[in-house]
């Protein structure tokens, strides 16, 4: 049995899937499961999981259990993993999977519940996407980081490493999308508990369309964002 589950949400990424699951067959070290959690079965994705399947045995394909969108696409990988860690990547090929075997061999020396791939620490990059949604992520990342104690220079990005038994611990609240990875990390930083990071570098998909919705969602980040300014005051 692997120690590792790579979740993956998918909608439509028949373009990308094929090569995110060979590249992180090639950079992976750490033996793994790789669970590929969908919406339909209409998802152009399955017609080329199926066919991956053939031959790998660690890829699993787990309907979301929350219906539709990539929320209940990621809490449906955090929870049907029964390995140690849980790494959510994107098919889109934006995260390096090499950093992965960083994110778990920094977890066991640091015992951390949650290590992040960071951008924005030293060695960390991040190449195209929309400059907005850039420049947002920047701020908060160093803000949360030198202002509010946060132990990462990049809380919301989604490419993260969580420790299953620190994710059994919590109950999810978000309700938007992709700010369920600054959630948990403002929980883990509020409860005590070891955050640490490793750079990583972040492409912008070269496949595919994006899924992020910048307007909708940005409530939502700004709810955890906040709630981690009101714990350093608690604290003082």
């Amino acid at each position: 049995m692997s120690d590792l589950t790579i979740a993956i949400p998918v909608y439509n990424e028949a373009e990308n899937i094929r090569f995110a699951v060979e590249k992180i067959e090639k950079e992976v070290v750490i033996p793994h499961t790789i669970k590929i959690i969908y919406d339909t079965e209409t998802d152009t994705t399955l017609p080329v999981v199926y066919e991956l399947q053939k031959t790998q045995e660690n890829i699993e394909l787990v309907k979301n259990l929350y219906g539709r969108g990539v929320l209940g696409a990621i809490k449906t990988g955090l929870e049907t993993s029964q390995t140690e860690y849980v790494a959510i990547t994107m098919a889109d090929l934006s995260d390096p999977p090499q950093v992965i075997n960083d994110m778990v061999k920094i977890a066991e020396e640091q015992n951390a519940s949650i290590v992040c791939a960071s951008r924005y620490m030293k060695g960390g990059k991040q190449i195209g996407g929309p400059f907005l949604k850039g420049l947002m992520s920047r701020f908060a990342g160093l803000t949360l980081h030198y202002f509010a104690g946060i132990s990462s220079h990049d809380a919301t990005n989604s490419f993260k490493l969580y420790r299953t038994s620190f994710l059994k611990e919590q109950k999810i609240e978000s309700t938007g999308g992709f700010e369920l990875g600054l959630e948990l990390v403002v929980k883990a930083h509020l409860q005590g508990k070891n955050i640490s990071e490793t750079p990583t570098t972040w492409t912008d998909r070269v496949a595919g369309k994006s899924n992020f919705k910048l307007r909708a969602w940005l409530p939502n980040y700004l709810k955890w964002y906040f709630t981690a300014f009101k714990c350093k005051k608690r604290k003082k």
